[in-house]
């Protein structure tokens, strides 16, 4: 166990160590964060604060997972396709703060890079990483071969999961900090399993949040970004897919399904009754709204992480 947490400490290291310089760079770049004008009205003051942040926590990540697993298809892999979802991320932050695009890229451009990586990621994990066809289904004990439908869902669980993260990027520290528990809850996983390469990954992933938390917290002095939570998203999907958890996902990273159904829901109750179910979504801004400072809803959906990064490990053990 001690090895396992090499990885972490170097990747916080690392990140922890390039914060000054990344950020006085970002800074130069004026890479500012707009804000929302119908969000909280506290949220006015973070305007102007860098992001693109996500580069921070990746570099450390990268140096982390080459420095320390055994080099192997696998291990570019997961760096390869993490870095890939970053890069629509950044070009998509990069035409919103530094060319003053405020959309960013289009919806169709964002959703179809997302997708063609998701296939590729999954003909990659079926055909030439090992990974095959079979999903589990947890409890059960029943497997599934899905065959040549298997790539399908696996752009499906990427695209998801993506989306989700960068739907819980609202509030300083949230998406790192919970994705950090998840992250562990992986490396442990794959510490079970014997997957060295996925050990590595995942608590470098966890070193990497755990780095830029230093930087991000609230008040955070810079943000992740589309760069960082579109990278978080992807790792995390792909931890799932090599680790054949992805049925167990949606409880291992349960807070990331509740802040997406809280839009879906939000928008399915405004269109059917002209009725909002929440104050604001995603969810972390309904308790925002709600009076709760934004430290203690943090700690609160942090807390709701680890319960449930917890329960989605012992729903494995069943």
């Amino acid at each position: 166990m001690i090895e396992a947490l090499k990885p972490l400490v170097l990747a916080a290291v690392v990140t922890l160590i390039l914060g000054p310089p990344v950020l006085a760079f970002l800074r130069r770049l004026k890479a500012g964060q707009t804000v929302r004008s119908d969000g909280p009205r506290s949220h006015l003051a973070k305007a102007g604060t860098p992001t693109m942040g996500g580069v921070l926590f990746l570099i450390g990540l990268t140096v982390s997972t080459l420095v320390l697993a055994p080099p192997s298809p696998l291990t570019l892999s997961t760096l390869i396709l993490t870095w890939g979802y970053a890069l629509i991320g950044l070009v998509d932050d990069g035409l919103k703060v530094i060319l003053h695009r405020p959309l960013g890229l289009m919806a169709r451009q964002k959703l179809g890079g997302q997708v063609l990586l998701g296939l590729v990621a999954g003909v990659a994990a079926m055909l030439w990483l090992g990974r095959g066809s079979v999903i589990q289904v947890p409890v059960t004990g029943w497997h599934w071969d899905l065959g040549w439908y298997y790539p399908l869902l696996a752009a499906l669980l990427l695209v998801a999961t993506t989306n989700a993260v960068n739907l819980t990027d609202g509030l300083d520290g949230l998406a790192a900090g919970i994705t950090l528990w998840v992250a562990l809850a992986y490396g442990i996983l794959a510490l079970t399993l014997g997957q060295g390469e996925l050990v590595t990954f995942a608590m470098a992933l966890a070193g990497g949040c755990l780095g830029f938390l230093v930087y991000n917290f609230h008040p955070a002095r810079v943000f992740m970004g589309d760069t960082g939570s579109l990278a978080l998203g992807a790792a995390i999907g792909f931890l799932a897919i090599m680790t054949r958890t992805e049925l167990v996902l949606p409880v291992l990273g349960g807070v990331y399904v509740l802040e997406t159904l809280s839009v879906i829901l939000q928008v399915v109750s405004f269109r059917l009754t002209g009725r909002r179910l929440f104050r604001m979504s995603p969810l972390h801004h309904h308790f925002e709204l709600g009076g709760w400072p934004e430290s203690r809803v943090v700690l609160f959906f942090w807390a709701l992480a680890i319960i449930m990064a917890l329960a989605g490990l012992y729903l494995l053990t069943i």
